[in-house]
């Protein structure tokens, strides 16, 4: 049975592409040397990180781009990426408030995909992975058009697995009937304290740590490098 369709409000929506773009704005202005940006290229890709997310989820649902049918949409994400670069010196010296903005963003965008796939009747495995595409789009997005290793791949730093937990918890949520608002709130907070805590204790998937610590070593000489 298909959901009554489900409406992001606007408020919430824009907050989290506001969110988005301060953050991608911030990522974009920190870096020096041949990869620095000028003002148009940091506010592009505050922009790509505060929208992204939102149109790889209205394409995984097949519905029209939410964030193209509005003049909110693109200001806000505007907005919020020149704050982001007024804001840099400061906020970089912060480092635990890019850490908890990083995380809070990638819950809301997850909560909103997953909520939206629901509403058009995706079951629960489909709307969970359209929500965690929605979390990680943005920053992935970023950083293919820097040219940068895919974040949500990175050693440490669990963006797809928080996604996934928290898109899960919601979708599990909803299923046994818990509000759709109150496991949307649910997962974001499942997935921001998944998010923090693999930062602070730095916490990585088993597969990754053995990896990297075999390239860590070759790399320093404690284990040969065997050459075919």
């Amino acid at each position: 049975m298909i959901e009554p369709l489900f409406t992001i409000p606007l408020w919430a929506d824009l907050i989290a592409v506001g969110l988005g773009g301060l953050q991608g704005a911030m990522f974009a202005s920190g870096f020096q040397g041949q990869r620095r940006l000028d003002l148009l290229g940091v506010a592009i890709i505050g922009i790509l990180v505060g929208m992204g997310g939102g149109l790889i989820r209205d394409i995984l649902v097949d519905a029209a781009p939410t964030t193209l049918l509005s003049n909110w949409y693109l200001l806000t994400a505007t907005g919020a990426a020149l704050v982001g670069m007024l804001l840099a010196g400061l906020l970089h010296r912060l480092n635990a408030v890019i850490v908890v903005l990083d995380a809070v963003v990638i819950g809301m965008f997850g909560a909103f995909g997953t909520s939206k796939a629901i509403a058009v009747g995706m079951p629960l495995v489909p709307a969970v992975f359209v929500g965690v595409c929605s979390a990680v789009g943005g920053s992935m997005l970023r950083d293919v058009i820097m040219g940068l290793p895919v974040s949500v791949m990175h050693v440490g730093s669990l963006y797809a697995v928080a996604a996934g937990v928290g898109c899960l918890v919601l979708a599990s949520a909803h299923a046994l009937g818990a509000p759709i608002v109150s496991a949307a709130i649910a997962c974001i907070v499942v997935t921001a304290v998944i998010r923090v805590l693999a930062v602070l204790f730095d916490v990585s998937l088993p597969e990754q740590r053995v990896i990297y610590r075999r390239k860590v070593a070759a790399e320093t000489g404690a284990l040969p490098i065997v050459k075919p």
